[in-house]
């Protein structure tokens, strides 16, 4: 496996592929869920390129950029016994050479300024934008992404059909523990408390999906959930329930449905999303 630090590196290596290349991009911290995604990459590209950048771009104010973990090397050997082909780890100079407030950037509207959007102004800009570039950079013929970060990957696939970009989206349904929690670089910032706590988000998606699917009220199914969630100790950001297709408000006619729901458990900022088919 390579490692690669500059787009010069980056370049002298893609240049010499052949067959096809698939792109993991990722922040690094990587867990067995970040491994799943390597794992079908595999499976359908020749070389796998795991690209492991903290993006500055996709960070808020008073958010945990300066504390996210960033274990580069335990990454490496991991995405080695995987056998991923290169990884790509530039710095923010190579990523931003002008700086983040002069970085051209990349705005999906619409899709962008909902749900994770509403609470995270700029957040799926700087999304956008970094994959993109990567794009660019990499050159790949299909990425891979975790549907647990749903919006994003619907954010994401909308980007490269507007701007016509030749990259195949796929997305890896969410992988959990054995409990249910979607596995996530930030459940190590939850206390053991609260990593028994956790759990119930995934729980009471799956309570909503059930009694909506068999034709109770999705509204007073919903408010009865908000009621679990914030008695368990939960500060709770949304839990909504929208069209699959393009995360619209559903409406009673709409069969394709995802449920969504952001959290705090503590400082702790929990997602999660559940697909499901009404009758």
């Amino acid at each position: 496996m390579q490692r690669l630090t500059s787009l010069e590196e980056l370049r002298a290596w893609r240049a010499q592929q052949q067959g096809q290349v698939a792109l993991v991009p990722t922040m690094g911290n990587l867990h067995e869920g970040h491994l799943k995604l390597v794992d079908m990459a595999r499976q359908r590209a020749d070389k796998v390129v795991v690209s492991i950048f903290v993006n500055p771009l996709q960070f808020g104010q008073n958010e945990d950029l300066d504390n996210y973990p960033r274990t580069l090397d335990a990454d490496c050997r991991a995405l080695a016994e995987r056998g991923v082909s290169a990884v790509f780890a530039p710095t923010v100079q190579d990523m931003y050479p002008r700086g983040l407030a002069e970085q051209t950037t990349i705005e999906v509207p619409g899709i962008s300024t909902i749900l994770c959007g509403a609470s995270r102004p700029g957040h799926f800009r700087g999304v956008a934008t970094i994959v993109a570039k990567l794009f660019n950079m990499v050159q790949p013929d299909l990425a891979i992404f975790g549907e647990k970060d749903f919006q994003q990957l619907q954010v994401i696939r909308l980007m490269v059909q507007d701007l016509s970009l030749p990259v195949d989206i796929l997305g890896l349904p969410t992988q959990r523990a054995t409990d249910g929690l979607a596995l996530s670089s930030r459940n190590g910032y939850l206390s053991d408390t609260e990593r028994q706590q956790a759990p119930l988000l995934y729980q009471q998606l799956k309570t909503c999906a059930e009694r909506i699917s068999a034709g109770e009220d999705a509204q007073q199914v919903l408010n009865q959930a908000v009621t679990h969630i914030t008695a368990a100790g939960f500060k709770l950001d949304y839990l909504e329930l929208r069209r699959h297709a393009d995360l619209q408000p559903a409406q009673a006619t709409d069969k394709h449905l995802v449920l969504l729901v952001a959290a705090y458990l503590g400082s702790t900022r929990l997602i999660d999303n559940l697909s499901f088919k009404r009758s």
